[in-house]
């Protein structure tokens, strides 16, 4: 594939990091958002190709971000959304406040960005859109009700405007991670730690035996399902499971 125009949100770190890796070593130019400047800064120094980083808050700077890209390089070709947030909590202590923030990045960030990148990708006949969901997006867990109904939502919105879109060159797809070794995974991890009185290595292992593999996924291998995503105009519409065999749909 040519050398394309790339976006990436919460690149700082964990997956997005991974992301913007692997579409920088492919000859692209990335541009990365997320809200630690610093460690923002030390993923695009990082890169091998162009850079551009750019800090900001994927619930209110959508507009701000792609006009500094579209400044420095012209239309987004790519947009990777892997900026979110997990919260934990039985329904009934779920509060308005963590319900709201779930679907506020989770859900209403990646509506508005992927309705700001479509103008430029149809007139160009060209475009990738990958949402990193979650396998939450498919099941139903206890003590994540906001994080798995946001997560069921950006699907229902990845299939949608994947079928608007087919026949214009633009495709949406979803990748659907199971525990990725990250600073998320690593919290969920204190979590069951502070609940239950099981040691780090106790409930590192809980979260790897959900997962048939016996182990928790690398941020690479999500990369390598968002590379699979930007090969064919054919690929659209899909959840692409990352999970070591969990969900099996």
């Amino acid at each position: 594939m040519k050398a394309r125009t790339c976006l990436v949100t919460g690149a700082g770190q964990g997956i997005g990091k991974a992301i913007a890796g692997r579409l920088s070593a492919a000859g692209h130019r990335v541009a990365l958002t997320a809200r630690d400047a610093d460690r923002l800064d030390r993923t695009a120094s990082g890169l091998p190709g162009p850079a551009l980083a750019l800090p900001g808050d994927v619930t209110t700077d959508v507009d701000a971000v792609f006009d500094a890209v579209e400044q420095r390089w012209g239309t987004v070709d790519v947009v990777v959304l892997n900026a979110g947030t997990a919260s934990s909590a039985p329904l009934t202590g779920t509060t308005d406040e963590q319900w709201q923030r779930a679907l506020e990045v989770n859900l209403t960030a990646p509506f508005r960005f992927l309705r700001r990148a479509v103008p430029g990708m149809t007139s160009a006949g060209w475009g990738r859109v990958v949402v990193i969901a979650s396998i939450a997006a498919k099941r139903g867990d206890p003590y994540v009700t906001a994080y798995t109904a946001s997560k069921h939502g950006v699907l229902g919105l990845v299939r949608a405007a994947a079928a608007e879109l087919a026949g214009t060159g633009v495709t949406v797809n979803a990748v659907c991670p199971g525990f990725v070794d990250t600073a998320m995974t690593e919290s969920t991890i204190s979590n069951i730690t502070a609940k239950t009185g099981r040691s780090a290595q106790e409930a590192r292992r809980i979260l790897e035996n959900r997962q048939p593999i016996g182990r928790l996924i690398t941020p690479g291998e999500v990369a390598d399902a968002v590379e699979l995503c930007l090969l064919s105009d054919a690929i659209t519409g899909q959840s692409i499971n990352v999970d070591g065999g969990a969900v099996q749909s």
